[in-house]
């Protein structure tokens, strides 16, 4: 983005910037630090529609009128939340001071669990607006759980049929089979699972999932109150969600799953959000679904990270790997960790 344009965009808050940094920029999305003599504050740039945002920035809303802690939305000159461009939008918020969340550490990931609860609980009841384009997966868990089983199945069958295979390919045709049978169970427990209830139940409450719940979106003030960042991807869905992408990255980061670990933090969670026992099932639904290997699979047969060497997918599918085949003993043990 020029320069010129930056500071039109700016131009429009009531602001007198005195130094710009350029944090990341990946052409649709972008985030820019802006020093002001009021203060800090961060300019990000929307992908999305003017609709969806309008849809975000009302979740913002609701989440912080019920006392959700969230970088305050600066209005421009002329009263509005955002500014439109010619295929993006710039949205001003204040910068939040402090520190991240040590999510290695058993005190600090369970304030982080906590939060997400909370983030949870706060989110219930909220009205989308009307003329906004609503983002939900509401609904949609088996839809997605068959079309992603189907185009892995298809890569399988393409790499079968090959003449000669790359590292990544030979583990492929050793692992696929126990991941696709992963698949069919999760489809298959859908239909016991309570997912389809919760739904019709969900509809009247629109629960909000932020989709990258991680210590690593949260700031730690010294005044040590906890806040939210980078909601971008926020939509209405189960909270089960957000519990499965969660539980995901914390392993994922041990490089196992840990049976103690999981019920501890179903245990904060259900301390701060209670879900009725039967709902837990959806949460084992969704966790018996291999999403990370389905990720760094699509990954490599889709040529998504375009920087990776051969190297680097075989390294990250045995890691993936390893962390998926580990899960074994939750699933088993599900009804013993599962809060009563």
């Amino acid at each position: 983005m020029q320069e010129e344009n930056l500071d039109l965009i700016l131009s429009q808050y009531d602001i007198t910037v005195t130094n710009i940094r350029n944090e990341c920029n990946k052409g649709k999305k972008a985030v820019w630090w802006i020093k002001t003599l009021n203060g800090d504050k961060i300019l990000k740039k929307h992908s999305c529609s003017a609709q969806t945002l309008e849809f975000i920035l009302a979740a913002v809303e609701h989440l912080a009128n019920n006392k959700v802690k969230l970088p305050k939305i600066i209005k421009t000159k002329q009263n509005t939340k955002y500014i439109k461009g010619t295929s993006c939008c710039y949205v001003l918020s204040e910068a939040i001071s402090g520190v991240t969340p040590n999510g290695d550490k058993p005190r600090e990931l369970k304030i982080v669990v906590e939060q997400l609860a909370n983030f949870h609980s706060a989110s219930k009841n909220f009205v989308p607006p009307s003329d906004c384009k609503i983002r939900t997966h509401l609904g949609l868990q088996k839809e997605e759980f068959e079309y992603q089983m189907t185009k892995l199945k298809g890569f399988y069958d393409a790499e079968q049929s090959k003449a000669n295979h790359s590292e990544f390919g030979q583990i492929i045709l050793s692992a696929f089979p126990y991941f696709h049978k992963r698949m069919q169970l999760a489809i298959a427990e859908h239909g016991k699972s309570g997912y389809d209830i919760w739904v019709e139940e969900d509809k009247n409450t629109n629960c909000l999932c932020h989709q990258d719940f991680t210590a690593g979106n949260l700031i730690l003030t010294k005044s040590k109150e906890i806040f939210v960042l980078d909601i971008d991807s926020i939509a209405i869905d189960l909270p089960t969600r957000d519990l499965r992408k969660f539980l995901n990255k914390v392993m994922k980061r041990l490089g196992s799953w840990d049976l103690n670990l999981t019920k501890q933090i179903l245990q904060w969670y259900n301390s701060t959000n209670p879900l009725e026992p039967w709902k837990w099932q959806v949460l084992k639904e969704t966790i018996t679904f291999p999403h990370l290997f389905v990720g760094i699979m699509s990954k490599y047969y889709e040529g998504r990270e375009a920087s990776w060497t051969e190297d680097s997918y075989v390294k990250r599918l045995k890691s993936m790997i390893k962390v998926e085949a580990s899960i074994d003993p939750i699933l088993q043990n599900f009804e013993r960790i599962i809060p009563s």
